[in-house]
């Protein structure tokens, strides 16, 4: 069956960037969650993680697509205050955004 990524119960692999910092008191490595919305179009979605998050266009698309069927999608990780500075330029753009502290 050929690959369709509008079907939910497909499992996909995504490659997401990591940004994770050697540093020793650098925080808790944690997540950056997108929720899905009906006001942003895709395009914008793709734009945003493209120039803020610094993802290939291919995986902003894959991104953008698993936060609709799916309804959220980690789309960064890396320590927690290294999340805030991205988190608000999303949020600025209207996203949904959440950073979830890793354990």
């Amino acid at each position: 069956m050929p690959y369709n990524p509008l079907l939910p119960d497909e499992d996909i692999d995504v490659l997401i960037k990591e940004n994770i910092s050697e540093d020793v008191g650098t925080g808790t490595i944690s997540q950056l969650i997108v929720y899905n919305d009906e006001v942003n179009t895709f395009d914008w979605v793709i734009q945003s993680f493209v120039e803020i998050l610094e993802h290939t266009s291919e995986q902003a698309e894959q991104l953008s697509l698993i936060i609709h069927t799916k309804g959220k999608a980690t789309v960064k990780t890396a320590p927690f205050k290294e999340l805030r500075p991205p988190k608000e330029a999303l949020t600025d753009r209207g996203l949904s955004v959440v950073i979830e502290e890793g354990e």
